[in-house]
């Protein structure tokens, strides 16, 4: 074979690895763009479940406030009881 058919051989090897190169570099920019697409949808599910875990922890605290409450009336009425009552014996009698 003469040494133009070798070079042109070559070049065209060349050509086929830039392409090859090229295309597996636009596969993986188009894969870093599906993984960012995938991580800001990640981010914005985290944020609205620490959201709702705010507001579920802000509805708990009003409820173990107004248990508390309901505890101190209870017991306010059992002592009102305790006096009221004829047949209790309180500690002072």
């Amino acid at each position: 074979m003469s040494t133009w058919i070798w070079i042109v051989i070559a070049i065209g090897a060349v050509i086929v690895l830039a392409l090859v190169a090229l295309g597996a570099r636009r596969r993986q920019q188009r894969q870093l763009e599906e993984r960012r697409g995938q991580a800001q949808e990640l981010r914005q599910q985290a944020e609205a479940h620490a959201q709702q875990a705010e507001e579920r922890e802000r509805i708990a605290r009003e409820h173990q406030q107004q248990a508390e409450d309901a505890r101190q009336v209870a017991a306010e009425v059992g002592a009102r009881a305790d006096r009221v009552d004829p047949d209790r014996e309180t500690p002072e009698e």
